[in-house]
C-alpha cells in the first residue's frame, strides 16, 4: 500500500490521556528504535565490493549511459548498463531528485527561465501512477492530444518504483515503494476500469500466480526478534501464529509480568470498559492512543509497549503512541475481544480501518515489483514502443527503452530528471488560456506551456510552485505532511539461514528496521521465484523513522529530516548489523552473504490519513485535502494526497477527477 498529512491543529486534544515514561524493575519501556550497530564495519562486510552505490558523493553517474538499454534486447534479458530499475545504493528520493525543490523551499532558487519553446495540450507534473493515469484519461477524451509529463526522478512511477537485480544470471524483482493492488475498500468503477483496460484482473492473477503458502509448506513461519538494546538480550523466537502466546513468549527476554499481560491481551476476553455502550466505548477509544489503552485501560505493565510499538508502522509510519485505540481495533490488534464492540466502521475511525471494517477491503495482487508493473503498463499504453510485450503477464519481464520516453514530435512525452519549480496561469486565473511551467533539468531552467496543467505531485509542495494560490488553500496543502519511510532491498547469496531458523518473516519492534521478510513467491509470465534455500534471494526490510511522544505530523517532519541526513553507509551498517544479529544463529555472515543493497528512501512517502488523536472531525468540504485540491485557473490537482489515502486506487481516482476539471475548464 500504499505505498501514501494530518491537517491543521498539531496540538493534542484535551480529552486524550498521555502515556508516561514508566519503568518497573526488570522491564525496559523505551519505544524509540535506534541503530543496533556495535560491531566494527570490517566484520560486517562494509569493506566488501558489492552492488550498493551508483552515486558518488551525491553526484549521479552519467545519465546518458544509464538511460538507454541495448536496442533489440529480448524481454527478460539483461538490458545494457545500469538502467534505472537496476541501480542500487540510495534510491527512492535519490541524490539529484530533490535538491532544486529544497532550494525553492528555502527561497534560494531563481525560477526565471528562457521563453517557452513548446506548447502542449496538457502538462502533468509528476510521473507517478496518478500522473500517468491522468495522461491516460486525458488521451481518452482527445486521442490526438499532446501531453508532457515532467518528473524529478530518474525513473517513472513515483512511489511505485521497481528494484531489479540479476543474481546468478537470473532476474529478481522487489517493490521499491508501492507494494500491491489492494485497498481498504473495493476498487471503484474508475480505478477498476483502468485496470481492466490495462489487462489486469487482480483476482485471476492472484489465483494463477501468487504462492502465499510456499514458505509455510517449507516449514518456515513468523518470528519476533528481541534486541538487547530494547529488551536486554538478542533473541529470535519463532512460531508466531502457530504456537500459543504463552509457549512462544516463554523464550522471550521479557519479565513474567509482561509475558502474562501480552498473553492476556491476546487471549482473554475482558470488558475493560464495563457499563458503557458500544458507541460510547468507540468514542473513548477514538480519543486515546493504543499505548494508553493498553496501560491505562487494560491495565497492562508498561513493558508491553515496546513489544507492540511498531505494529502500526506499516500502516501510518508511527507507533502505537500516535495511533488511536479505535484504529488499532480496526486493524485487529489485541485487547478488544471482550469489549463487545459493534462490527463495522465507527465515527472518527481512520480511512484504512474504517474501510476494512465496512467492506473487508479490495481484491489483492502483488506483482513481483509491486505496482511498478501498473506504471509500466500505463507507459506502454502512452508511449508506443517504449515498453516491450503486450500483456499484464509479460510486463514483469518487459524491458523499457528510456530513450523513447521523450522524443521530439511524439504526442506524449515523459521527461525525467526534471524538477518543476514554478507553475502559473498566464494572466488572470479566471480568463487565462495557458499555463507556464518552469522546471530545472541538468542544472538549467527551462519553460514549457500548456492549455492546462495537472499537479500530480506531492501536494505539500504546491504552495511553493504556485505562490498565487489563496492563502487558505496554501495552508491546507502545507498541512498534508507525507509519511516518511524506508523500504530496503537486500540481495543474499542464499536463504539457508532462514531455512535453518525456520522463519521467513520477522517482526523486530526495537530495531532500526521494524520488519524483514523473504521476497514474496509469485510466478507470472516468464518470471519465476526462487524455490531452493541454496538460491539467491531478495529480503525486504521496512523502517519508519518515528519520534514517540510527539504529534504524528511532528514525528513525520523529524523523521523526514533524519532520513535526508542519514548517509548510505549509515543505512548499510544498520542493515548489516540487524541481519547479523537476527540470522547469525542460522549461520548468516553479513560479510559474505550480502551481495547487493538498495535503500529506497522516501522522506515524503505515504499520503496522510487523518488521525483522530490530532485532527478535528472536519466535514468533507472543510477537510484540508478537499480545500487544497480546488482548481486554480487552468491548474488542477491530483495525487493520492488529494484523496487522503495512500493507495493506488485513490491516486487513480484523483487523476480522473482532475482531468474532469480540466475538461470543464478547457471545454
Amino acid at each position: 500500500m500504499v505505498i501514501s498529512s494530518r491537517a491543521a491543529g498539531d496540538g493534542e486534544p484535551k480529552a486524550r490521556t498521555h502515556l508516561k515514561a514508566q519503568t518497573k524493575a526488570g522491564t525496559k519501556a523505551r519505544t524509540e528504535a535506534v541503530p543496533l550497530v556495535e560491531t566494527d564495519g570490517r566484520s560486517l562486510g562494509i569493506d566488501r565490493p558489492i552492488d550498493r552505490r551508483d552515486f558518488l558523493n551525491g553526484v549521479a553517474v552519467a545519465m546518458a549511459a544509464s538511460l538507454t538499454p541495448a536496442a533489440g534486447t529480448a524481454a527478460g534479458a539483461p538490458p545494457a548498463a545500469p538502467y534505472p530499475p537496476r541501480r542500487t545504493g540510495m534510491r527512492g528520493s535519490h541524490p539529484g531528485s530533490f535538491e532544486a525543490a529544497h532550494r525553492l523551499r528555502d527561497g534560494a532558487l531563481d525560477t526565471a527561465a528562457p521563453p517557452a519553446r513548446e506548447t502542449h495540450d496538457l502538462v502533468i507534473v509528476g510521473g507517478g501512477i496518478s500522473g500517468l493515469a491522468a495522461a491516460f484519461f486525458y488521451r481518452e477524451h482527445d486521442p490526438r492530444a499532446r501531453i508532457l509529463i515532467l518528473d524529478n526522478h530518474d525513473d517513472f512511477g513515483g512511489h511505485a518504483k521497481r528494484n531489479e537485480f540479476v543474481l546468478s544470471g537470473r532476474m529478481h524483482l522487489m517493490n521499491g515503494g508501492t507494494l500491491e493492488i489492494g485497498s481498504p475498500r473495493p476498487w471503484g468503477a474508475v480505478a477498476a476500469g483502468l485496470l481492466r483496460r490495462l489487462g489486469v484482473d487482480p483476482h485471476a492473477l492472484a489465483r494463477a500466480c501468487a504462492k502465499p503458502t510456499f514458505y509455510a509448506g517449507m516449514g518456515l513461519g513468523s518470528g519476533i526478534f528481541f534486541d538487547r538494546g530494547t529488551f536486554g538480550a538478542d533473541r529470535l523466537v519463532v512460531g508466531a501464529g502457530t504456537r500459543s502466546w504463552a509457549d512462544l513468549l516463554a523464550d522471550a527476554p521479557l519479565s513474567a509480568t509482561v509475558r502474562a499481560d501480552i498473553v492476556r491481551l491476546y487471549e482473554a476476553q475482558v470488558d475493560y470498559m464495563p457499563g458503557l455502550t458500544s458507541p460510547q466505548k468507540q468514542e473513548r477509544l477514538a480519543r486515546m492512543s493504543y499505548g494508553d489503552f493498553l496501560v491505562h485501560v487494560a491495565g497492562a505493565d508498561p513493558g508491553v509497549v515496546p513489544f507492540f510499538q511498531a505494529r502500526t508502522h506499516p500502516w501510518w509510519g508511527v507507533g502505537i503512541d500516535a495511533t488511536s485505540a479505535l484504529d488499532a481495533w480496526g486493524l485487529d490488534l489485541p485487547g478488544f475481544e471482550g469489549l463487545g464492540l459493534q462490527p463495522g466502521a465507527a465515527p472518527r475511525m481512520g480511512f484504512t480501518p474504517s474501510g476494512r471494517a465496512a467492506t473487508g477491503g479490495s481484491e489483492r495482487f502483488h506483482f513481483p515489483d509491486g505496482n511498478a508493473s501498473i506504471a509500466r503498463l500505463l507507459v506502454r499504453s502512452l508511449v508506443p514502443g517504449a515498453v516491450s510485450g503486450a500483456t499484464a503477464q509479460d510486463i514483469v519481464t518487459a524491458t523499457v527503452d528510456y530513450g523513447r520516453l521523450d522524443r521530439a514530435g511524439a504526442a506524449i512525452a515523459i521527461r525525467l530528471g526534471s524538477t518543476v519549480v514554478r507553475v502559473r496561469n498566464l494572466g488572470d486565473p479566471e480568463t487565462a488560456h495557458e499555463v507556464e511551467v518552469v522546471y530545472v533539468r541538468d542544472g538549467r531552467a527551462a519553460a514549457t506551456r500548456g492549455r492546462a496543467v495537472v499537479l500530480a505531485c506531492w501536494n505539500m509542495m504546491i504552495p511553493y510552485l504556485c505562490p498565487e494560490l489563496p492563502e487558505r488553500q496554501k495552508d491546507a496543502l502545507r498541512s498534508l505532511v507525507k509519511v516518511p519511510l524506508v523500504y530496503t532491498s537486500v540481495a543474499l547469496r542464499s536463504w539457508r539461514a532462514f531455512a535453518a531458523l525456520g522463519v521467513h518473516e520477522v517482526y523486530a519492534p526495537g530495531c532500526y528496521h521494524s520488519s524483514l521478510n523473504l521476497n514474496e513467491v509469485v510466478d507470472i509470465g516468464g518470471y519465476t521465484s526462487v524455490r531452493s534455500p541454496d538460491d539467491p534471494v531478495l529480503v525486504h526490510m521496512m523502517r519508519a523513522p518515528c519520534r514517540p511522544g510527539l504529534s504524528e505530523r511532528e514525528q513525520h517532519r523529524l523523521g523526514r529530516a533524519e532520513l535526508l541526513a542519514t548517509s548510505f553507509e549509515g543505512f548499510e551498517r544498520s542493515i548489516r548489523d540487524q541481519l547479523a544479529r537476527t540470522l547469525g544463529p542460522g549461520g548468516f555472515d553479513p560479510a559474505t552473504d550480502i551481495t547487493a543493497i538498495t535503500v529506497n528512501r522516501w522522506p515524503h512517502g505515504y499520503a496522510y490519513e487523518y488521525n483522530p488523536l490530532f485532527d478535528p472531525d472536519w466535514s468533507e468540504r472543510e477537510a484540508p485535502h478537499v480545500v487544497g485540491r480546488a482548481p486554480f485557473g487552468r491548474i488542477t490537482i491530483a495525487n493520492s494526497d488529494a484523496g487522503a489515502g495512500a493507495y493506488s486506487d485513490v491516486a487513480i481516482e484523483q487523476a480522473h477527477r482532475a482531468i474532469g476539471e480540466v475538461m470543464a475548464i478547457t471545454g
